[in-house]
């Protein structure tokens, strides 16, 4: 079997393999990697899932990506360590809500987020290919909240990597604001931007485009634009869709999601074989992704702060990953729309190119008053306490089949962040305040350390530069 490669969305960059396109997260012509081809699993490989264990899957899924870079032990070895730091001992456990609802709870890691999944593994596989190479990286971040957290949870202490992650100042909650900046590891980094995650992600990309900086410091990305994220987050579709009776059995995925990287891997999935029905896109007041799949057409308007900030976001930078796909796979053609969506703000797409998009997605959004309704509304049903993000992938997933009568499709709503990462929402909902597991009971009351910066890209990198000498 040969390799995989990976192209770029924007056509110009060298295809790679997998070690390659770990590392280097962009591409140099500024696009994200996608696989070549797609590896396909047949519905009796589906079936062959039903009894593995949640690693066992994972490289069964991961496997044809990876191809000849990583032994099969030493790969079992990485997998079997990233998940053995989860506190379920199924990994991401699968609850019935009620009727045909389901809830995949990702958020049993480290830091109590749906992060942790993919993060995990790639903190090892960073450590595995560097350490084989001889080489060190500069990890540069931006975050939202909850990638920030995994990212240096699976990077602390690593010999190899230097990590610094961006959030925007005053916009995370204060248990994920401390879930970064108490980790005081030599190697770590918090920086707090004086504007919007779109600020933070702006400037990450920037650096990443100034080829001498890039080169002179081994720049590399934790964020979703890095193609191993999206990889690792391709299995749990497959481990959640056969537990419910795939591939005899459609399901259908609703994904709480801002920037796309989460539900592009439900995408990614279909692609490899799994029968979705529907992958359904929640989205908060900022509703960027639900207004394209509505009108197809894509326009940034304001960040405004919400009780789900994961999601406050209006440049869904994996959203590049599948308008490739709609424009044919044409590298240039993808280009241009990106180039003419920084210029103006604003793309539209084709009418064909919507209504293939929306064979595969639906969408809806909810504001924050709904999303208090909805947590509330969960938990006068059954008991059970959710956080803001997770609350609106159940109320998508309840549009979805109010607008489609489709009640019989099972459905899955990645439940995303555990409630007590965003206690004082759940508390306003329920009258219920969730704790902190025992481990992270002492959490804001740890020391911490953190440096704020404007939105500025020069002081950016010297801050970058004066940590790293």
């Amino acid at each position: 079997m040969t390799d995989l490669k990976y192209i770029s969305t924007r056509g110009q960059a060298p295809a790679l393999g997998f070690e390659d396109v770990l590392l280097t997260g962009l591409a140099r012509d500024g696009g994200l990697y996608v696989p070549e081809t797609w590896p396909q699993f047949s519905a009796d490989d589906i079936r062959g899932m039903k009894d593995m264990t949640y690693p066992e899957l994972a490289r069964r899924v991961m496997t044809p990506f990876i191809g000849s870079a990583i032994p099969q032990a030493d790969l079992k070895a990485l997998i079997d360590g990233a998940y053995a730091t989860f506190d379920a001992p199924e990994v991401l456990p699968l609850k019935k809500l009620g009727g045909n609802e389901y809830l995949l709870e990702l958020f049993h890691g480290p830091t109590l987020a749906f992060k942790d999944v993919a993060m995990q593994v790639l903190g090892r596989l960073f450590d595995y290919v560097l350490k084989k190479r001889g080489s060190r990286i500069t990890i540069v971040g931006a975050t939202s909240g909850d990638t920030g957290s995994a990212a240096i949870e699976a990077c602390r202490d690593k010999d190899a990597i230097d990590i610094f992650m961006l959030h925007p100042k005053g916009r995370v909650s204060p248990v994920q604001e401390a879930q970064m900046t108490t980790v005081l590891s030599d190697n770590v980094h918090n920086i707090a931007i004086e504007g919007t995650f779109d600020d933070c992600q702006d400037r990450v990309k920037d650096l990443f485009n100034d080829q001498a900086f890039r080169d002179a410091h081994n720049l590399s990305a934790v964020n979703s634009i890095n193609w191993a994220r999206v990889m690792a987050q391709i299995v749990y579709y497959f481990w959640a869709a056969v537990k419910l009776g795939a591939p005899d059995k459609k399901v259908a995925f609703s994904v709480p999601t801002g920037n796309f990287g989460n539900v592009f891997a439900g995408y990614g999935a279909l692609q490899m074989g799994l029968p979705v029905e529907k992958l359904i896109v929640g989205a908060n007041a900022n509703d960027i992704l639900a207004r394209f799949f509505a009108s197809g057409a894509m326009e940034k308007t304001g960040v405004v702060p919400t009780l789900s900030p994961s999601m406050d976001i209006q440049v869904s930078s994996n959203f590049e990953r599948l308008l490739f796909d709609l424009v044919g796979r044409d590298g240039a053609a993808c280009a241009q729309v990106l180039t003419g969506f920084r210029d103006t703000g604003k793309f539209q797409v084709t009418e064909d190119q919507l209504a293939r998009a929306r064979d595969v997605f639906a969408a809806a959004r909810f504001d924050d008053t709904e999303t208090k309704g909805i947590i509330k509304l969960v938990f006068d049903e059954c008991g059970e306490l959710i956080d803001p993000h997770t609350a609106v992938g159940v109320g998508a997933a309840r549009d979805y089949h109010t607008q489609s009568h489709t009640g019989d499709t099972p459905t899955i709503i990645l439940a995303t962040a555990h409630p007590a990462k965003f206690p004082d929402a759940v508390e306003a909902a329920t009258g219920r305040r969730p704790a902190l597991p025992a481990r992270l009971a002492d959490l804001l009351d740890r020391p911490n350390r953190c440096q704020t910066l404007a939105n500025d890209l020069d002081q950016l990198k010297q801050a970058i530069e004066k940590q790293l000498s």
